[in-house]
């Protein structure tokens, strides 16, 4: 699996005019890709990092920030997860990308919703975009600060 991780002070998508997810405090938008051989390791590693890697400001994770949000009472919603084959596009040739290593819908779809399933086991609110959908997404880069992530 591939993520690539923005750290943002707000975020949301859109499918038809409609907002279906949206971040309620800065945290991270995530556009998270399968390839072919993709399963359940790499779904529960890549969980994992999404939650625990330090790229919040002061070098905290959005772990530790939702921990924050419950001592608060809030809870807030600091995970965007959108499904983005595009991910997995390989440039290295011509102009034209080549999705060759992005699983398919059948594949990709179910190990996108995992990753979301075991964030939200966690007790993370996740926020996500309609797999398959022709999405907007829009963010404010924090920093800006961009990372990808292979799992």
């Amino acid at each position: 699996m591939r993520a690539v991780l923005q750290r943002a002070l707000e975020g949301s998508v859109s499918v038809a005019g409609e907002v279906v997810g949206r971040l309620d405090a800065p945290g991270v938008v995530v556009l998270l890709g399968a390839t072919h051989d993709d399963g359940g390791a790499q779904v529960a590693a890549m969980a994992r990092k999404i939650a625990g890697l330090r790229i919040m400001p002061g070098e905290v994770s959005v772990s530790d920030l939702h921990a924050g949000d419950l001592e608060t009472g809030e809870a807030c919603t600091r995970l965007l997860v959108v499904s983005q084959f595009t991910v997995y596009g390989d440039t290295r040739k011509g102009r034209r990308p080549s999705w060759g290593a992005a699983a398919p819908g059948e594949v990709a779809e179910p190990l996108v919703d995992a990753v979301v399933a075991a964030l939200r086991g966690e007790g993370l609110r996740v926020a996500t975009g309609r797999f398959g959908a022709d999405m907007r997404v829009s963010l404010v880069n924090d920093g800006p600060f961009t990372v990808v992530v292979d799992v």
